[in-house]
């Protein structure tokens, strides 16, 4: 598949899945078998603006490669121009345009047996689409995803992966809130969990980092030269 190929895609569903937060589910029209890797996201030329580079915004792949043409795209209404659109004007049997897939935020072929997976927000895309595809291939190491977001309303995939984790031994589940008063659950940042956790470096170990910059320069700090990782154990991807 060429890396710049377009499609058309249509809308099939939409779901609201927290109070800024939608889940769209989009068809390539003409494709049967849309091939990705876990963690790999497409781009979206929307009618925004007449610039190229203020019409094309990028949005991780949610779903793991099961095979078929149809992807899940996580998206956040951060009131700019593109989540505007998507929130006001994309109903279902839309046509977008897109091209795909990209990214090296990827599973390593050769895996650990540790995967780290640090996100808030939307960043729980990239690593939904990687947990189930390690679920699938019955990866034997262990998985832990710590998501962070400021209140209860706002945590993305919840009861998923609650039951995942009740079913699957290998995948542990932490949810750190900033600002939910009433939350019983770990209050406060990602950092504390993995600081806890993994305070005692180990080679077979490797931290995925998704979500807005001052969490992941603060990640990769914290990681590198407080607790002495390798920067290479660590992979990045940024959400603006």
């Amino acid at each position: 598949m060429a890396l710049w190929t377009w499609y058309d895609a249509t809308v099939k569903r939409i779901e609201h899945i927290s109070v800024h937060t939608r889940r769209f589910w989009v068809e390539l029209e003409g494709v049967e078998d849309f091939a990705f890797k876990a963690g790999q996201f497409i781009t979206v030329d929307l009618p925004i603006s007449e610039k190229r580079t203020e019409r094309w915004r990028s949005y991780s792949i949610a779903n793991p490669p099961r095979g078929g043409s149809e992807l899940e795209l996580c998206i956040s209404d951060q009131g700019g121009p593109a989540s505007t659109y998507f929130f006001k004007e994309v109903e279902v049997g839309m046509t977008l345009r897109l091209k795909g897939p990209s990214g090296v935020f990827t599973l390593p072929e050769d895996l650990p047996e540790e995967l780290v997976m640090v996100c808030t927000g939307t960043g729980v895309a990239p690593f939904r689409s990687m947990i189930w595809h390690l679920y699938d291939r019955g990866y034997g190491g262990r998985v832990h995803l710590i998501f962070g977001t400021r209140y209860a309303w706002d945590i993305l995939y919840r009861k998923e992966f609650e039951v995942l984790q009740e079913d699957w031994p290998a995948f542990k589940y932490d949810v750190v809130l900033s600002r939910e008063k009433d939350w019983q659950g770990r209050k406060g940042h990602v950092h504390q969990v993995y600081l806890e956790a993994y305070a005692e470096p180990s080679d077979n170990r490797l931290f995925f980092l998704c979500g807005w910059t001052p969490m992941i320069d603060e990640a990769k700090k914290l990681l590198v030269e407080e607790l002495g990782y390798k920067a290479q154990q660590l992979r990045v991807e940024l959400y603006g």
